[in-house]
């Protein structure tokens, strides 16, 4: 794959327009198309739409410091729009599609019919589908060798994660092919198996009903559990991993925790899963141990202990939070 490969985004709402941004920004040539036929004049007006949409996030990323406000109109005409009946020379052209139509198996369906039709057998398609399993998309594709899901987080010109789940028939020089490229204008992909909900959104769902529970039994103020989430919750794990976070303070500690809540509230999600005991059991515990879900047996583990304790200090910096030192 070239260093500035084509780009092609089938969808032209929110999510499509999002990825344009994150393309163009590094320099690739976008192609934006609208896969609902319209008559000229109502793609026009999307067009428009679209485009001063772009333009005005650019402006605001400039006035954030990610590039100079001379380098915006360079970077938005990196990016062309395709009305429906257009949409076949812009998906010839790609080296990777990206299609973020609505999340119904029809609009899907469609969506990877024109795809198939009209792309370069050579080119990558990924859906950027939150809740469809990129093994029952596959089916929608010719070649589903080159298929797979590809989960950009809102906003998705400046969230760095990008989740891969290929499907079982996904050629694993794809997903690594699409993980290297995404790589090369910054993000962070990261790979999963085609399950329900991938891995943040899984994640995000506990936690966010939680907090909801929690607002609905009175536990405490929404806005102080929001204050709880962010410096406290997501304080550390800006900078820890929650699998990491177990090491660190022993997987032992989780286990009695959640013994205990599951006791204290009679209620059953708060028990820890099996893997957690059969680590305590084969002495994977964490940092004590030198194993646990990650393996530290050949870190220098004061160093590496003193480097995020370092993180912790660049984020209070940042959240301008540190500690009020006496006189």
């Amino acid at each position: 794959m070239n260093a500035k490969a084509v780009i092609t985004a089938v969808g032209a709402g929110r999510m499509g327009r999002g990825i344009a941004i994150a393309f163009a920004y590094a320099g690739h040539p976008v192609h934006l198309i609208d896969v609902k036929p319209r008559s000229d004049a109502e793609f026009e007006q999307l067009r428009e739409a679209a485009a001063s949409e772009i333009a005005a996030t650019l402006t605001m990323m400039a006035d954030l410091g990610m590039l100079q406000a001379s380098d915006t109109k360079t970077v938005a005409q990196k990016v062309s729009y395709h009305s429906h009946s257009d949409a076949p020379s812009a998906l010839t052209a790609a080296d990777v599609i990206f299609e973020g139509v609505p999340e119904t198996l029809d609009a899907k369906r469609d969506a990877f019919k024109l795809i198939s039709e009209h792309a370069a057998p050579t080119s990558i398609v990924a859906s950027t589908t939150s809740t469809i399993l990129s093994n029952d998309l596959q089916a929608f594709v010719s070649s589903p060798g080159r298929f797979l899901n590809a989960h950009w987080l809102n906003p998705a010109f400046l969230v760095p994660l990008v989740e891969l789940s290929p499907g079982d028939a996904t050629d694993p020089s794809v997903t690594e092919h699409l993980k290297a490229l995404l790589e090369d204008i910054g993000k962070v992909p990261v790979v999963c198996s085609a399950s329900p909900g991938y891995i943040v959104p899984r994640i995000q769902a506990l936690a966010m009903n939680e907090a909801a529970r929690m607002v609905e039994e009175g536990v405490a103020s929404a806005e102080d559990i929001d204050k709880a989430t962010k410096y406290g919750f997501g304080f550390r794990f800006a900078v820890l991993g929650l699998l990491e976070f177990i090491d660190w303070g022993g997987g032992d500690i989780l286990y009695y925790a959640s013994r205990y809540m599951t006791g204290a509230t009679g209620e059953d999600r708060f028990s820890s899963p099996p893997i957690i005991e059969r680590n305590m059991k084969e002495g994977r515990i964490g940092l004590r141990t030198q194993q646990g879900f990650l393996d530290y047996s050949d870190m220098d583990v004061p160093a590496y202990q003193q480097e995020r304790l370092a993180a912790f200090v660049a984020m209070l910096r940042h959240l301008d939070k540190m500690p009020v030192k006496g006189e």
